[in-house]
């Protein structure tokens, strides 16, 4: 089997400390660097019929890859279920403690706990405000309530740094062994703090492949019950949430009751149990490619991360007007 190498792929301009006065978007504002070396390109894809099933029978024959308008040949593949290893992060933030959303957050995340298989799937739990904290690191899945006490603690205060703090548990889940992988994001939104836009950390989450599945939570008076519908003077952002979450290859779902956070749950664990590992070469251009995965049957639906990076250290502005949608 051909040797699959990801080498050294770091976010250097994020990690790196922001200069004073800099805004997103300024001229004078730093961007993500990548250092990035590859063998074979992976990605991992999720498929659904036109029902919204999920659909787990298909071979090598069924796909193919787009990659910058030309076709490559899928030189590995494989689609058995795996353990998972899933970072849930908690928007903490001072906007969270109206209509009792961190309690919401709460019950949709211990739902979603109900489908990971103690002592095989992994767990970390995050929080953020304007800062990022671990509140338990990456550790196999315990069915006691280990892990799940650590949600108790959480105090909503502060500013909201929901991008930078996606980017960064996206960067830690990247480093973990597992191949299915993903992170969650229970959040009500809305970000007034962050120094990377929505495409900068879908670019980092798309190009280290790691899924971002967002949970929006909101008021049930804010919301019509159904879709992603919402009837309020401060929506949520959908747009840039539902962008970053398509182009890293996870979903965006919003909730303001159970049956529709448990119905998310559900779905998250469904996708990241089924997942089907193809590899390509990659082109020899350097810096960004946009990558699609297409299924010869039309009727089925294909997400996957949306690109990836080639070359030497180099700085690269993720614009949204540089990726395919």
């Amino acid at each position: 089997m051909r040797r699959i190498l990801l080498l050294s792929l770091a976010l250097v301009s994020f990690l790196g400390q922001a200069a004073g006065g800099q805004t997103p978007g300024s001229a004078e504002t730093k961007v993500p660097t990548f250092h990035a070396g590859i063998d074979l390109v992976t990605i991992n894809a999720v498929v659904r019929d036109d029902r919204g099933h999920v659909v787990t029978d298909l071979k090598q024959s069924d796909f193919y890859v787009v990659d910058g308008g030309a076709w490559r040949p899928i030189k590995e593949f494989r689609t058995e279920e795996a353990p998972v290893s899933v970072a849930l992060l908690f928007d903490a933030s001072g906007s969270m403690q109206v209509a009792a959303k961190l309690e919401e957050a709460r019950r949709a995340a211990r739902q979603f706990l109900a489908y990971l298989h103690p002592g095989l799937d992994e767990l970390a739990i995050y929080s953020f405000d304007s800062g990022l904290r671990r509140l338990q690191p990456f550790a196999p899945f315990r069915a006691d309530g280990t892990l799940e006490r650590s949600l108790v603690g959480i105090t909503p205060f502060g500013m909201t740094s929901l991008n930078d703090a996606i980017a960064a548990t996206a960067r830690e889940v990247a480093d973990r062994p597992n191949a299915h992988r993903a992170v969650i994001v229970l959040t009500d939104g809305l970000d007034n703090n962050s120094r990377l836009t929505s495409a900068e950390v879908s670019g980092i989450a798309s190009s280290i492949d790691v899924p971002v599945y967002v949970l929006a939570v909101v008021s049930p008076l804010d919301h019509t019950g159904t879709g992603t519908a919402v009837a309020t003077d401060h929506p949520v952002p959908e747009g840039n949430l539902s962008d970053l979450a398509r182009w890293t290859g996870g979903r965006f779902f919003m909730t303001s009751a159970l049956p529709q956070s448990g119905q998310a749950a559900h779905d998250i664990a469904e996708e990241l149990r089924h997942q089907y590992f193809i590899a390509f070469e990659p082109a020899s251009r350097e810096g960004w490619h946009a990558v699609e995965v297409r299924a010869k049957d039309r009727h089925l639906v294909v997400r996957a991360r949306s690109g990836y990076f080639t070359g030497p250290a180099r700085q690269v502005r993720l614009a949204q007007d540089d990726r395919e949608d």
